[in-house]
């Protein structure tokens, strides 16, 4: 009798010892509740942790990341040629040499140029040779000394040598000369303040008026060329779906990679009327402030295209491409409306670049949309219907 109750006081111990194992159930995690589009969670709600919400950005860059590609500004740039023929016997600028205008380039014998100083002084001896002619023929007639056709013909004569001096002063103001030399080295000089930043002259070439005119290419090539490289032109070849966002007068910044962290500014002044036939692109032309004259003529560089400051307000946002959902081919996001309250709307977006979306209408700047998670939130919604 005594081993039974041992038997039963050890079958007791371990039901209560396997009771005390069991391991308890844990609740289950709150659920968020459905409120139409909108998902509310409770506070401290574990799935708050699984969503990331950032800002919405206002949208300020139109288009941006273009490559660019800088240039001398046409404007703003010289291809000197000689206006004579002759043996160039001096330089006097060199590549990357500043100049101002009216500073030597080079010095040029030329037989052509003495030639033309020549006929200027003798155009004016001759010019006032004729005036006395006229003068005396004229004072003779008055006195009854002179026939009066005698007059006509000085006249004439001093009317055919003043042009003949017109003639021949005008032909050496094209050589920015005057005719007081009487030598016949003739200095070539630059036309504007800039710097030089070609050159294909040497001493002993032999140059001539006409060689810009030859069908050559070691022939067409300007003995210099002079450009203001304190501004850039720059050209850029934007896509067929950016036209909209393109106008004249909006501000640019460039980026080049041989200056990291440094931005150049300029201003975008004119869109072609046409696309490329081939690349489908269209070109647009800007100009670019180069006044510690860092940026080089040839460069590539990186592009965006500033909006306008007065359209800043309709400009719409800018948020990650990933807080943007597809519902029935129809792009959606979430808004964080206030603390574990979270709204779903429907947005109508533009392009996409750099892993950032234009969104247009249906979220505002500085709005917190999720970015990560938006899945989960969708989710809740469909699992209430």
């Amino acid at each position: 009798m005594k081993q039974s109750y041992n038997l039963l006081g050890l079958l007791a111990l371990l039901i209560l010892v396997s009771c005390a194992k069991e391991p308890t159930k844990a609740p289950d995690p709150p659920r968020g509740k459905v409120d139409g589009n909108k998902v509310v969670f409770p506070p401290n709600a574990p799935q708050i942790a699984y969503l990331t919400v950032q800002d919405a950005e206002p949208r300020r860059l139109a288009i941006t990341h273009l490559t660019g590609r800088l240039y001398l500004a046409d404007d703003a740039t010289v291809r000197v040629y000689t206006p004579v023929a002759g043996q160039v016997t001096a330089i006097k600028s060199d590549i990357g040499q500043k100049v101002s205008t009216g500073a030597p380039l080079a010095e040029i014998d030329s037989p052509d140029y003495n030639q033309a100083q020549a006929d200027e002084r003798s155009a004016e001896a001759n010019l006032g040779v004729a005036k006395k002619s006229y003068l005396r023929s004229k004072d003779l007639f008055e006195h009854g000394g002179a026939a009066e056709k005698d007059v006509e013909a000085a006249q004439s004569a001093y009317v055919a040598a003043s042009a003949e001096r017109d003639r021949a002063a005008a032909r050496l103001r094209l050589y920015h000369a005057s005719g007081n030399g009487t030598d016949q080295v003739y200095v070539l000089r630059s036309p504007l303040d800039g710097t030089v930043v070609e050159r294909n002259i040497n001493p002993g070439q032999e140059v001539r008026a006409d060689q810009m005119l030859a069908n050559a290419t070691n022939l067409l090539a300007p003995l210099f060329v002079v450009s203001d490289i304190s501004r850039l032109w720059l050209q850029v070849d934007a896509a067929e779906t950016d036209l909209l966002n393109l106008e004249a007068g909006q501000q640019i910044r460039v980026i080049s990679k041989a200056f990291p962290g440094q931005v150049f500014t300029g201003t975008v002044t004119n869109i072609s009327p046409t696309l490329d036939p081939i690349t489908r692109a269209i070109r647009v032309r800007g100009v670019v402030e180069n006044p510690d004259r860092l940026l080089k003529a040839e460069m590539y560089v990186l592009v965006d295209v500033l909006l306008d400051e007065s359209e800043l307000a309709h400009a719409g946002v800018e948020i990650p491409s990933q807080a943007v959902i597809t519902i029935d081919n129809k792009p959606y996001l979430f808004v964080e409306i206030g603390p574990g309250q979270f709204e779903r709307r429907q947005i109508e977006i533009g392009s996409e670049k750099d892993g950032r979306v234009y969104v247009k209408t249906g979220v505002s700047a500085h709005q917190r949309v999720v970015t990560d998670g938006a899945l989960l939130l969708q989710s809740v919604l469909e699992s209430s219907d």
